[in-house]
């Protein structure tokens, strides 16, 4: 199978899995929330959408391993030179908040780069495609077009998490003003914030609290081919399988490429 109709397969099985979030989205009494160990919740959605992906991922590629945020066991992945890396539902808070923005997130990685990735939002309809040399693209139902991140506007569009929000981002934010005089502040929540950068509607997201590995593998690739940048505060893009931890190290999401120095600068001045 070629990159291009494994994209549009990858495509097909995230939208399944964003319509089996939705069917219980719609069901209040089905929103029953445990904590997992690390404190994070966990729905009845997360699970139905993990086993339909992980069982299509193994009908599509039998032989490429499936790494979940729902798996039980991570052991043996640092063997895997070729993985999935899957969020089933990025933006569990988002769902029980009932704000819409979480993300169905699958990514192909390969030696530690992600080449292929699909992020679908159930509740707006729109899936965004990305595979490494075949560009970024927004599905609107049966509609597909490219997409591309813009210069960086004036003044810039900065996005901030509507559940993570710490001091650090309010530091930024304030830097942000003292560089360009002002911005304008988008609240989104989960992953769906990289789709916005890399479709051209904001310009600028850092992020200093808690992420995994599935909730940027996705993301990254969309952005690379769309124009953008995910990068550590160093400024090199994230890698994945690498490390014994599959938690990303603080980073910042960039429209323009070349601005990335600037926003390293006012990085630094927060």
């Amino acid at each position: 199978m070629n990159r291009e109709t494994l994209l549009n397969e990858v495509g097909k099985v995230a939208e399944s899995a964003g319509r089996a979030i939705l069917a219980i989205y719609g069901e209040p009494e089905r929103w029953a929330v445990q904590q997992k160990v690390d404190d994070s919740p966990l729905t009845a959605a997360d699970l139905a959408a993990h086993r339909l992906i992980v069982e299509e991922l193994h009908r599509l590629t039998p032989t490429i391993p499936v790494l979940s945020e729902e798996s039980e066991d991570h052991s043996g992945r640092r063997d895997w030179s070729r993985l999935w890396v899957v969020d089933p539902l990025d933006g569990t808070r988002e769902f029980v908040a009932r704000t819409n923005d979480f993300t169905v997130n699958i990514a192909l990685v390969e030696n530690g780069e992600a080449i292929l990735g699909v992020m679908h939002a159930p509740v707006y309809g729109m899936t965004y495609l990305a595979a490494r040399g075949l560009g970024a693209w927004r599905q609107d139902g049966q509609r597909r077009e490219r997409i591309g991140t813009t210069v960086t506007m004036s003044p810039p569009r900065l996005l901030l998490s509507r559940h993570h929000r710490s001091g650090a981002e309010d530091a930024v934010l304030a830097a942000v003003k003292a560089r360009f005089g002002d911005c304008s502040v988008l609240q989104v929540g989960s992953a769906f914030k990289m789709c916005r950068v890399a479709e051209g509607a904001a310009d600028f997201y850092p992020r200093f609290g808690k992420t995994m590995e599935w909730d940027t593998a996705a993301g990254q690739i969309l952005l690379e081919e769309a124009g953008g940048l995910l990068v550590d505060h160093d400024g090199r893009p994230l890698r994945y399988n690498e490390r014994d931890t599959l938690v990303n190290p603080p980073f910042l999401v960039v429209g323009e490429r070349a601005r990335l120095p600037e926003w390293l600068s006012v990085l630094s001045a927060a």
